[in-house]
């Protein structure tokens, strides 16, 4: 099933949010530096993503535009 991509910034928060179709309940797991996925607790699937200090991350890079190139399947993650 092909899903919406969806990314939505809280800009006060510093937080860019990445989901795959619409918002579910999911837990997350860190898997970098204040980087998370998020996962459906029953299925394993992996539902999308977080990042946390987002601005801040380019800041100290001084690069203002990025490309991001993914190509997305879904995923069992074993949690």
């Amino acid at each position: 099933m092909e899903e919406k991509l969806r990314m939505f910034f809280d800009k006060k928060g510093d937080v860019l949010d990445i989901s795959l179709g619409e918002p579910r309940e999911a837990i997350s797991k860190e898997i970098g530096d204040d980087i998370l996925m998020r996962i459906d607790p029953e299925t394993s699937e992996v539902l999308g993503f977080t990042i946390l200090n987002f601005e801040k991350r380019f800041e100290r890079t001084k690069v203002e535009i990025f490309q991001l190139t993914a190509k997305l399947a879904q995923a069992k993650i074993k949690i």
